[in-house]
């Protein structure tokens, strides 16, 4: 059964989903850390908000949206297994996300190498 880090990370990707990766920031908590494997590490809603705001447009001008494979969590911890999708092919990673009186307080992503990594 869904927990209520799971419920939060499902509300997460639907709000992905849209592209305006800015909607997502109202979901952390005030002293929340997210992990960029690509783009480094923020804290704080102030940094992760430059951060998402970076994402629209860099995922806009790289025509790259993600799908979503599978959920699984409990009340505080949930991981994710997706897809990435561009022009230039496809390529799968996960998430790590931990939740905390219903706000993410930490989020990391892995992503597999490309071919030839």
């Amino acid at each position: 059964m869904a927990g209520q880090a799971q419920e939060v990370i499902e509300q997460f990707w639907k709000i992905q989903d849209s592209g305006d990766y800015t909607a997502l920031v109202s979901l952390f908590a005030d002293d929340a850390l997210l992990e960029d494997p690509v783009y480094g590490t923020y804290r704080g809603r102030d940094e992760i908000f430059k951060f998402m705001s970076k994402m629209v447009e860099v995922m806009g001008e790289r025509k790259i949206h993600f799908t979503i494979d599978e959920i699984c969590g409990d009340d505080h911890a949930v991981w994710s297994r997706w897809t990435m999708h561009s022009p230039a092919g496809s390529r799968g990673g996960c998430g790590l996300y931990k939740v905390a009186n219903g706000k993410l307080t930490y989020y990391r992503d892995y992503m597999d190498p490309t071919e030839g990594e």
